[in-house]
């Protein structure tokens, strides 16, 4: 995703928009950058600045040491991204940035900090319910290639070119260790409205896994069940995109101001 890179690297406005009335957020899924996210800017309102957060150890930032434990990134992201979380702002993650989406929220209700207008989360079960997938960071490197295949969302071409491999591994194993390790805390449901998505044949997230989202909020919550996999994020994009679309238009309805920077 080219475009501006701000924050000390963490974040890529693809189209910097200083008319905008609502900033959104976005989080990618393991071993995602903010090239996943390439495009929206064009598709979604003009209204709403896409602003894509990129994470140590991926895309320009390959070189950096990546996070494992999401308690020792909340932050530093935290604070990287505190000038672009002045109201009006979403949030938006898929599957592992779903996940970092939500705990960010909540670290900035805890540490007195404007709320999101919106959480969107993505391909992923609620964070109380237990953890339903392979692990897979401390896998043999061979059996974790394998993993790799079968999730998909890793480029072929990258898994077959152990020179890249090498490269992208760390970050790899990182991020599906910051998911394997994870552990819900209690605590206050959140004061903004969620909406959840899912694939329909999403072997790991199934819609009573993203149902329960609903309770980690006190105010509205929807659903929306997508075709495809747990990859719907690109597979049925557009679909995405109209979805987001009519939700950010109803969130500027109900207050978004102009963005001052």
């Amino acid at each position: 995703m080219s475009g501006v890179a701000e924050g000390n690297g963490w974040l890529v406005r693809a189209q910097p928009n200083p008319s905008a009335r609502l900033r959104m957020l976005c989080f990618a899924y393991a071993g995602g950058g903010s090239s996943a996210f390439a495009g929206w800017a064009h598709d979604l309102p003009q209204d709403v600045e896409v602003c894509a957060v990129r994470l140590p150890g991926r895309e320009s930032r390959i070189l950096q040491q990546p996070y494992a434990d999401l308690q020792e990134l909340l932050p530093d992201l935290g604070d990287a991204a505190a000038p672009y979380c002045a109201e009006p702002f979403v949030l938006f993650g898929h599957s592992m940035g779903a996940l970092i989406a939500f705990e960010y929220a909540r670290w900035l209700r805890d540490t007195g900090r404007p709320d999101p207008r919106h959480l969107f989360v993505s391909g992923r079960r609620a964070p109380q319910l237990p953890h339903n997938r392979p692990l897979v960071h401390d896998l043999p490197a061979e059996d974790f290639v394998k993993q790799l295949w079968e999730l998909g969302g890793t480029p072929k071409e990258l898994l077959t070119d152990p020179r890249v491999m090498r490269m992208v591994t760390p970050g790899l194993r990182a991020d599906f260790q910051l998911n394997d390790t994870y552990r819900y805390r209690r605590g206050p449901v959140l004061g903004c409205p969620i909406s959840a998505f899912g694939g329909r044949t999403d072997p790991h997230v199934d819609q009573a896994g993203l149902t329960a989202w609903a309770h980690q909020s006190q105010s509205s919550f929807a659903l929306h069940m997508m075709d495809g996999g747990h990859f719907f994020l690109h597979s049925a994009r557009d679909a995405l995109l109209r979805k987001l679309a009519g939700t950010l238009w109803q969130t500027m309805a109900t207050g978004g101001e102009t963005i001052v920077r």
